[in-house]
């Protein structure tokens, strides 16, 4: 099976056995079919999987660790370490309800299992949906399944990227562009529109983010980049995600909202599954599934080439629903606007009734603010408790906030936080920020070195460039 080609265009099915000594789990993106004690050595366990549905190559994985696992439903199951296995459990109970909502949305889910695998904290990134088996970071054990967006995500890609994949990585955002539509579509379905609107502002703020950070001419924030030549790992950003969610938003406002464009999209997925596509393929599908509306002059003012092959921000900003984010724009405004002498007006019944989203919110909106004072950080955190609170998206943005304030208290908690956890989203930017603070940069530098050897050599590689180091 491997060496293999290693490009999304290729498809393959598998099977394989993986022995592993006891009491070792081992685990595979593919279905399990039991496990045996090897018959040439009987301290060690045979472990047989089957993978009948063709698929990419790059989403061959194999586990194999002290794992225990807790049923979710007939066809799930969360597997971890065992002192996080029933917090796992309670965190995703509600996989099967996304993926029952999903298929709603795009037909039946091929896989046969869908089982979660809750990785070590040095894993970079939110989640990886291998098939049969998503990987997860135990950044979202939030305690309250705040966090569990996630997994809607790694759901979609069972369509989305898995069964219908992009035939090389300059057409990436046709895996994730859809995959955070219809990841947005599930919550919007399980917790109403509003839900969906609101991350869609959300996402808005981190393609935002991306852009600037690479800066608004830089070709690597085309929606369809030129990658030759390009390390891959350089490229990655959310624009792909972001910048392909609001494509997608706005062209099914174009053509008359789910209504129409929800059956666009399980036909797209109908007629591409087991299958490769580019961005040209995907927009002649599209183009003649509505060509009564093309036909109508609907699509004449679409401006293909700003969509799909300029850079910096999208050619159109989609109208959201703002219901649930004003709460957060007007306390942001408050404390944007709040002198240090004026700071009493602020008590912890401000965020009375906020999601932990809207707290997320609240603090991505600061951000885009000039910095605070420190005093204004300091009465933040007497009345909010900020530092004591462990839902890892807003103790990012909370961290960040005090960084950028150049509050030497956030020093410390920012380091350990990068040095506890490995996800790229918290770990990359928390580096630039206090690499950014002079006062801060020595201990920065010297924490990195000595971190280093036990980061993922995907975050070590990328941190080195931000930080200058060899």
């Amino acid at each position: 099976m491997l060496p293999c080609q290693d490009t999304p265009s290729t498809k393959i099915t598998y099977q394989a056995q993986v022995c592993v000594p006891k009491p070792l789990v081992a685990l595979m993106s593919a279905q399990r079919c039991g496990d045996e004690a090897d018959p040439t050595d009987q301290t060690r366990t045979l472990y047989k999987f089957d993978q009948k549905v063709a698929m990419p190559t790059y989403l061959i994985a194999i586990v194999a660790g002290a794992l225990e696992s807790r049923d979710i439903d007939h066809r799930t199951k969360v597997w971890s370490e065992k002192e996080l296995v029933d917090k796992s459990a309670f965190e995703f109970a509600e996989t099967e309800t996304m993926l029952k909502t999903a298929e709603d949305l795009l037909g039946p889910y091929v896989w046969g299992q869908y089982d979660l695998l809750v990785l070590p904290p040095s894993f970079p990134y939110g989640g990886m949906e291998n098939p049969c088996l998503t990987f997860v970071t135990p950044t979202l054990l939030a305690g309250d399944r705040s966090l569990a967006n996630v997994v809607a995500h790694e759901i979609s890609h069972s369509w989305t990227g898995n069964l219908v994949t992009n035939r090389t990585w300059e057409h990436f955002w046709l895996n994730e562009g859809h995959t955070v539509f219809v990841e947005r579509k599930i919550a919007g379905r399980m917790h109403g529109e509003q839900t969906r609107q609101f991350a869609a502002l959300g996402g808005w703020k981190d393609l935002y983010n991306s852009v600037q950070t690479f800066g608004e001419t830089n070709l690597l924030t085309n929606l369809v980049p030129r990658l030759e030549g390009v390390d891959p790992d350089d490229a990655f950003s959310s624009v792909p995600y972001e910048k392909g969610f609001t494509l997608l938003y706005y062209l099914e406002e174009l053509v008359g909202g789910p209504e129409k464009f929800e059956p666009f999209l399980r036909k797209y997925i109908e007629t591409f599954k087991y299958k490769c596509l580019d961005t040209e393929e995907w927009k002649a599908f599209l183009l003649d599934y509505f060509k009564k509306e093309v036909s109508e002059g609907l699509f004449d003012n679409v401006d293909w080439k700003a969509w799909l092959h300029t850079p910096g921000m999208p050619p159109v900003k989609p109208s959201y629903d703002t219901t649930l984010a004003d709460v957060c724009s007007a306390l942001c405004q408050r404390w944007s606007q709040a002198t240090p002498d004026n700071l009493d007006q602020f008590s912890p019944q401000d965020l009375e009734g906020m999601s932990p989203g809207q707290k997320t919110e609240f603090l991505a909106q600061l951000l885009l603010k000039p910095p605070l004072s420190i005093q204004h950080i300091e009465k933040m955190d007497q009345v909010y408790g900020m530092s004591a609170n462990n839902n890892s998206e807003i103790k990012f943005r909370w961290l960040r906030l005090g960084i950028r304030a150049e509050w030497e208290g956030a020093v410390d908690a920012a380091l350990t936080f990068v040095t506890i956890q490995g996800r790229m989203k918290f770990v990359r930017p928390l580096y630039r920020d206090l690499f950014g603070f002079e006062k801060a940069r020595e201990k920065t530098l010297t924490t990195f070195k000595q971190n280093r050897p036990f980061m993922h050599s995907t975050t070590a590689s990328l941190v080195a460039k931000d930080l200058k180091v060899q």
